[in-house]
C-alpha cells in the first residue's frame, strides 16, 4: 500500500507535466497571436475611426445640403401659403359682396311675396264675397221662381174666378 501512495502522486505529476508541457509549448505563440490581434484591432479601430470621420463629414455635408433644400422648400411653402391666404381673403370678400347682394335680393323678394300675399288675400276676400253673392242670387232666383209660380197660380185662379164670375153673370143675364 505504501507503493500506491508513492505511485499515484508520481502518475499525477507526470500527467500534470504532460499538460504543462503541452500548454507551455503553444503559450508564447498564443500570446504573440493575441498581441498581434490586439494590435490589428487597434489598427482596424483607427482605420474605422478614420472612415467614420470621413463618413461623418460626408453626412454633415449631405445634411447641410438637405437643410438648404428644406429651407428653400419651406420658403416656397410659406410663399404659397401667403398667396393662398391672399386668394382666400379675396374670395371671402367676393363671397361677402355676393352675400350682401343676395340678402338685398331676398329682402326684395320677401316684400314682393308680402305684396302678392296681400293681393291674394284681397282676391280671396273678393272671391268669398262673390261666392256669397252667387249663393244669395241662387237663393233669390229660386225664391223668385217660386214667387213667379205662385203668382202664376194666383193669376190662373183669378182668371178662373173672373171666368167663373163672367160665366155666372152671363148665366144670370140669360136667366133674367
Amino acid at each position: 500500500m505504501k507503493k500506491l501512495y508513492f505511485l499515484i502522486p508520481c502518475i499525477a505529476t507526470l500527467i500534470f507535466a504532460g499538460y504543462y508541457w503541452n500548454f507551455n509549448k503553444g503559450f508564447e505563440e498564443r500570446e504573440a497571436a493575441k498581441a498581434a490581434a490586439v494590435e490589428q484591432a487597434k489598427q482596424d479601430a483607427l482605420r474605422k475611426e478614420a472612415e467614420d470621420r470621413k463618413e461623418a463629414i460626408e453626412e454633415a455635408l449631405r445634411l447641410q445640403e438637405q437643410r438648404k433644400q428644406e429651407k428653400a422648400e419651406k420658403e416656397a411653402r410659406e410663399t404659397a401659403k401667403k398667396e393662398a391666404r391672399t386668394k382666400a381673403l379675396d374670395e371671402r370678400e367676393a363671397a361677402y359682396r355676393e352675400q350682401q347682394r343676395l340678402e338685398k335680393q331676398v329682402e326684395r323678394f320677401e316684400t314682393d311675396i308680402a305684396d302678392v300675399k296681400s293681393d291674394i288675400s284681397d282676391i280671396e276676400k273678393t272671391k268669398e264675397v262673390a261666392t256669397g253673392e252667387i249663393a244669395f242670387l241662387n237663393e233669390y232666383v229660386k225664391a223668385a221662381e217660386s214667387n213667379v209660380q205662385s203668382l202664376n197660380s194666383v193669376l190662373q185662379r183669378i182668371q178662373a174666378a173672373d171666368a167663373a164670375a163672367a160665366a155666372a153673370a152671363a148665366s144670370a143675364a140669360k136667366k133674367s
